[in-house]
């Protein structure tokens, strides 16, 4: 997906209010440090930057007009009218609801029940940012070619191998022809193989692993349809993505890295992709399921009476 292509989309379809906080945190590691100062404002105070003109906020955020309306435009607003309706939206949902009573921050000498407490928090709200950014419409199209594809490549390297795998044995339990590829080398090759009617899924946090983009790259120049699974939308990793599924950039720190946080928001991604599949090929999905229960069920321990 070309940024070309991204900006019409954002232009056509701007972010709910509740959206704006999650699209806040998946992008702002992406932009320039003044446009960061921008949209940190924006997210930590809706409502008192939503009474700010554009040159007020400018003032505030010791950046520019111009920086300012560049930042409304790349979270996905035609202006920075409509980003200051958005932030009267947020503050107003902000105010409906109780503030949360906990934060994520994981010191070395909390206690294990603190720590239960604030990997659940941070779950939740993880889950809560990808399911609000995530474009639906992408979604929809990348289920299309799924559903109906001769054959699906993942791509992953690292904890996003764990998540390719996981999406591969899910599709392979509906029937579908799905292979996970966490060797380079043999991502590659296979990519070479894919033509048009076949899907290739890169899942990539960071969305500039080149382990993963080079067999997308292989792959879309094939003719295959391309998706990308990513908390970095503008990264290298959507030059070779037809269709892009954003999830949450969650917080790191010294105790949980990203590559602890992103999984969640991937897994959720690609549990909606699964489902949408599985709905799309029900009349042989749920028959192929039941025959895999079935080949399994003497593996399993008989209860105890």
């Amino acid at each position: 997906m070309t940024n070309d292509v991204k900006e019409s989309f954002n232009r056509d379809s701007p972010p709910a209010p509740a959206a704006l906080a999650a699209k806040v945190r998946t992008l702002a590691p992406s932009m320039t440090r003044s446009m960061q100062r921008v949209a940190e404002a924006v997210a930590g105070d809706p409502a008192g930057c939503a009474a700010l003109t554009v040159t007020g906020l400018a003032e505030l955020t010791g950046t520019s007009e111009a920086t300012v309306v560049r930042t409304a435009r790349l979270l996905g607003y035609p202006g920075y009218r409509d980003l200051r309706l958005a932030l009267a939206g947020l503050a107003a949902h902000q105010q409906s609801g109780r503030a949360p009573a906990v934060t994520a921050d994981i010191a070395v000498d909390d206690p294990i029940a603190d720590v239960v407490t604030k990997l659940a928090y941070d779950e939740q709200q993880t889950l809560a940012d990808t399911a609000a950014g995530l474009d639906t419409v992408q979604l929809g199209a990348a289920v299309a070619a799924a559903a109906t594809a001769r054959r699906i490549d993942v791509y992953g390297v690292g904890a996003s191998s764990l998540v390719g795998q996981d999406l591969a044995q899910k599709l392979l339990r509906i029937g579908l022809i799905a292979h996970a590829h966490m060797d380079p080398h043999l991502a590659v090759t296979n990519a070479v193989q894919l033509r048009s009617g076949d899907v290739a899924i890169a899942i990539t946090h960071s969305g500039s692993t080149g382990d993963v983009i080079e067999p997308l790259r292989v792959a879309f120049d094939r003719g295959a349809t391309t998706i990308a699974i990513t908390g970095r939308p503008d990264g290298p990793v959507s030059q070779y993505a037809d269709h892009v599924l954003t999830t949450s950039t969650a917080r790191e720190s010294e105790l949980r890295p990203a590559a602890m946080s992103s999984r969640t928001s991937q897994l959720l991604v690609v549990d909606c992709l699964f489902i949408g599949v599985a709905q799309r090929t029900y009349e042989t999905a749920a028959p192929a399921l039941s025959a895999s229960y079935e080949a399994l069920a003497h593996r399993h321990t008989p209860r105890s009476r």
